[in-house]
């Protein structure tokens, strides 16, 4: 039963942000979750304008928020294995419990990170199309690239080295700790499998930027995709299909933005 409880603890963390999030998409403040339309907030653009530089960081606030539930609900289940090896190495410890929510602490820093550079690029683009009727015209521009480099992304070999590492649990947590500063080797555990996930699924999650941060049905399909390439056997050959299909999703959305 103790060796059970963090799994599903972690399922749990997992399915109350999924919760969240539908609630939050489905409710008056689901707006809050679509990045070009700051300026509808309401109350909420009455606080960025109280606050120094509110227009910024009450945005980013916002959008670390709901990142990090997006990712809690889509990757967390993803690092199971990372948890379960680390839980059997560290299971004699008094302090086993805080060590492994250290880890996912780190875990969910990496991919926090992220998200925070993909909002100041998706804020950049907002901006640039406001002052451009060009691009505010075009913007299905920005979709095809995103789209398409994702497609293209799942050829390259720093995809395959990233899917390995994160395919290899076990290897990747006996090369990094060794129990002399336990707090710290979790924390670094964490995030340098966390980075390695950014690095093998960058390219898929800034997808939510195109179909939406709030769109739940899009959050399943594109979690469970990374689920099955990160951890089941066969999960590798998943990839080039998946290339294909968004390459041609891509060459959709020019022949019909042209």
């Amino acid at each position: 039963m103790r060796g059970a409880a963090f799994p599903v603890l972690t399922a749990g963390v997992a399915a109350s942000a999924w919760t969240v999030l539908a609630l939050w998409s489905a409710s008056p403040y689901g707006r809050y979750l679509d990045h070009g339309r700051w300026g509808d907030l309401g109350f909420a653009a009455e606080i960025c304008r109280a606050l120094p530089a509110g227009e910024v960081l009450v945005p980013a606030a916002v959008h670390a928020v709901a990142w990090t539930l997006m990712v809690a609900a889509m990757m967390l289940p993803t690092t199971l294995p990372l948890v379960a090896i680390f839980r059997r190495i560290t299971a004699g410890r008094s302090d086993a419990s805080r060590l492994l929510v250290i880890l996912v602490a780190g875990y969910l820093c990496a991919w926090l990170g992220f998200g925070l550079l993909a909002h100041t690029v998706d804020a950049w683009l907002v901006d640039a199309a406001r002052e451009s009727s060009w691009l505010l015209t075009h913007g299905w521009i920005v979709g095809a690239l995103v789209v398409g480099g994702a497609g293209a992304f799942q050829f390259s070999s720093l995809k395959y080295r990233c899917l390995d590492k994160c395919r290899t649990p076990y290897g990747f947590v006996m090369e990094r700790w060794r129990g002399k500063a336990p707090a710290q080797e979790a924390f670094e555990i964490g995030f340098d499998n966390g980075v390695f996930c950014v690095g093998c699924c960058w390219a898929l999650m800034l997808l939510m930027f195109v179909v939406g941060m709030g769109n739940v049905g899009w959050m399943l399909a594109l979690g469970a995709l990374m689920a099955i390439e990160k951890n089941l056997p066969w999960g590798k050959k998943l990839s080039a299909p998946l290339g294909v299909a968004l390459l041609a999703w891509a060459g959709g959305i020019v022949l019909v933005g042209v």
